[in-house]
C-alpha cells in the first residue's frame, strides 16, 4: 500500500528541473525533527483524520525508510544521538534532562554541526534543544552560529498538568540570551519555520548545515490561527498540519532558490507518540506500545529523505537502520571527517540512494530504555529481553490531562518483524538458533555499552559533559 501511494504521488510531481548548484560545492543538509510523532502521523505511512500533503509530495519526490528508528525512546537521549551519531549510553545522556540539569552533552563530543564547520557550512538550529540549559551545554558551544527556540520540552514549565510546581518560567533563547519566558506556544512552529527560510536565504551562497527539532507535537499542544480547527481529528490533526506546512515551506524556500538538487533533506521524528495523552497523542499504527518503550511503537519513525536527482523518487527501503547512521552518511556525502572517536552509526548512502540490492550496514541495532539494554534487532528478527515496560490499560487522557500508566512485563521473546508488525507472537521455540545468535550480540552490546540490568558498566562508555 505504501510504495503502491508513493508511486502514484509521483506520477503527481514529477522530478524538478536541474538547479544551479556547483560541482565543487559540498551538498547544503536540513535535519527536520518532529517531537513524539507516531509511526502513523503522516499520510503515506498511514495517517487518518488529517492530511499532509507537503510530507506526502516529499515522499514522491524522495524516499521513504520503513524500519527507520529513534536511538532512544525519549528526548535527550534521542537527540544526542542524532547529533553525534553514537548511542546515548556510549556518551552519557540519558532520559529527558530537566531544567538546571548538572550534566548535558559534553564538549569532547562531535555535533553534526562541528563535522561540518571546517568545509565552511553555515550552522543553525531553530527549535527544541534538550542537551542541557546551562550556556556551556548550548548549541552555540556545540557548533551552531545561530541558535532559536526552547532548551528542553515545552511541558517543563509552570503549567504543566501534574507536575508544574516542579518547573520554573519556560525560557525561549536565542543565541545564548533568554529573550522571553513562558513564550506564546501557538507561535512556536511559525517562528521556527520562519527563522529556517531566512538562514537558507541568507545563506544560500555557502554550504549551510539546517537542523529544526520541532518542539511540536510533544504535548501541549499549540497550534496557530492558520491551522486551528482544520483537522477532523482535533487539536493534535491541526498542530501536525501545521508541520507539514512547516516542512512545505522549507522545501518550497529550496526549490525557489534553485537549491533542491545541492540539498539533502532528512524528515524523521524523536520517539514514538505519548499513547498516555490518548487524544492529544499521536498513532504508531500497526507498531506495538508508544514512547518511552523498546517496542517498535516506541523507537519507529516516520522517516523520509529527500534530494532531487540523487535520492531516487517514489522510492522506499525496509532496511533497517537508525538515527545514529545519519551523522557518518552526511559525512560521507559532504566529504566531512568522521570524529576520531568510536561512533556508533554506519554509512548508509547506498540505501539512501536506492543503490540495487542495498542491505543494512549494521548486523544489530540496540533498544536501551534508560541504562537497561532490552531488545536487538537483526535483520527481521528482534529479540527481546525480560523486562517490564510501561503501558495503559484504556486509551489514555484527553484535553491535555494523561492517563495513569500501569507496569507490564515481558519474558525473554523473539518475533518476526517482516510477519509480525506488531510484536505479538513469540517465535524463540521455533528458532532457537536465532536467539543463540542474537543473544552472543546482546553480550557485546553489554561489555562496550553497560546494561543496568546485569550491573554492566561498559568499556566504551564515555562521560556526558558536567557543571
Amino acid at each position: 500500500m505504501l510504495i503502491r501511494l508513493i508511486a502514484a504521488l509521483a506520477l503527481v510531481f514529477p522530478p524538478l528541473a536541474a538547479s544551479a548548484a556547483t560541482e565543487d560545492r559540498p551538498p547544503n543538509v536540513v535535519v527536520i525533527f518532529t517531537d513524539d510523532q507516531g509511526y502513523a502521523d503522516v499520510g503515506v505511512f498511514g495517517a487518518e483524520g488529517f492530511e499532509t500533503p507537503q510530507l506526502d509530495r516529499m515522499a514522491a519526490e524522495g524516499r521513504t525508510f520503513t524500519n527507520f528508528y529513534a536511538a532512544q525512546a525519549v528526548c535527550s537521549a534521542s537527540r544526542a544521538a542524532l547529533l553525534t551519531g553514537c548511542y546515548p549510553n556510549r556518551i552519557g545522556i540519558i532520559g529527558a534532562l530537566g531544567p538546571g540539569a548538572k550534566t548535558g552533552l559534553n564538549s569532547n563530543e562531535v555535533t553534526m554541526a562541528e563535522m561540518l564547520k571546517p568545509l565552511g557550512y553555515a550552522t543553525a538550529i531553530f527549535g527544541k534543544w534538550h542537551l542541557g540549559d546551562d550556556p556551556q551545554f548550548l548549541p552555540t558551544r556545540h557548533g551552531f552560529d545561530e541558535y532559536f527556540g526552547l532548551p528542553y520540552s515545552n511541558d517543563m514549565w509552570p503549567n504543566h498538568p501534574t507536575a508544574g510546581d516542579r518547573y520554573p518560567p519556560l525560557p525561549l533563547i536565542e543565541g545564548e540570551e533568554v529573550i522571553a519566558l513562558n513564550p506564546d506556544q501557538r507561535n512556536l512552529t511559525t517562528w521556527y519555520t520562519e527563522r529556517a527560510v531566512s538562514f537558507i536565504e541568507r545563506n544560500q551562497d555557502q554550504p549551510f548545515f539546517l537542523y529544526v527539532p520541532h518542539s511540536m507535537p510533544h504535548v501541549p499542544l499549540f497550534v496557530s490561527d492558520k491551522f486551528e480547527g482544520k483537522s477532523e481529528q482535533g487539536l493534535y490533526g491541526d498542530v501536525i498540519m501545521e508541520i507539514d506546512w512547516s516542512v512545505g515551506q522549507i522545501l518550497d524556500t529550496l526549490r525557489r532558490l534553485d537549491l533542491s538538487e545541492n540539498t539533502l533533506v532528512v524528515f524523521t521524528s524523536d520517539n514514538g507518540p505519548w499513547l498516555s495523552y490518548g487524544n492529544h497523542a499521536g498513532s504508531a499504527g500497526p507498531l506495538r506500545e508508544g514512547k518511552g518503550t523498546t517496542f517498535d511503537g516506541g523507537q519507529r519513525e516516520p522517516t523520509i529523505a529527500w534530494w532531487p536527482g540523487r535520492v531516487p523518487a517514489g522510492t522506499s527501503t525496509d532496511e533497517p537502520a537508525m538515527t545514529i547512521d545519519l551523522l557518518p552518511t552526511i559525512a560521507a556525502q559532504t566529504g566531512a571527517s568522521l570524529p576520531d572517536h568510536p561512533i556508533d552509526g554506519l554509512d548508509i548512502s547506498p540505501l539512501l540512494l536506492g543503490e540495487p540490492d542495498a542491505q543494512s550496514p549494521h548486523d544489530a541495532l540496540y533498544f536501551y530504555w534508560g541504562r537497561e539494554l532490552q531488545a536487538v534487532r537483526s535483520g527481521p528478527w528482534k529479540l527481546h529481553l525480560p523486562h517490564e515496560f510501561r503501558s495503559l490499560e484504556g486509551q489514555g487522557g484527553s484535553h491535555g490531562q494523561p492517563a495513569p500508566y500501569i507496569m507490564r512485563s515481558i519474558g525473554l521473546a523473539l518475533f518476526n518483524l517482516d510477519d509480525d508488525l506488531g510484536e505479538s507472537t513469540d517465535v524463540k521455540a521455533d528458532h532457537p538458533e536465532v536467539v543463540e545468535r542474537l543473544q552472543a550480540l546482546v553480550d557485546r552490546a553489554r561489555a562496550d555499552l553497560g546494561d543496568s540490568s546485569t550491573q554492566q558498566q561498559g568499556s566504551g562508555v564515555r562521560p556526558p559533559g558536567r557543571l
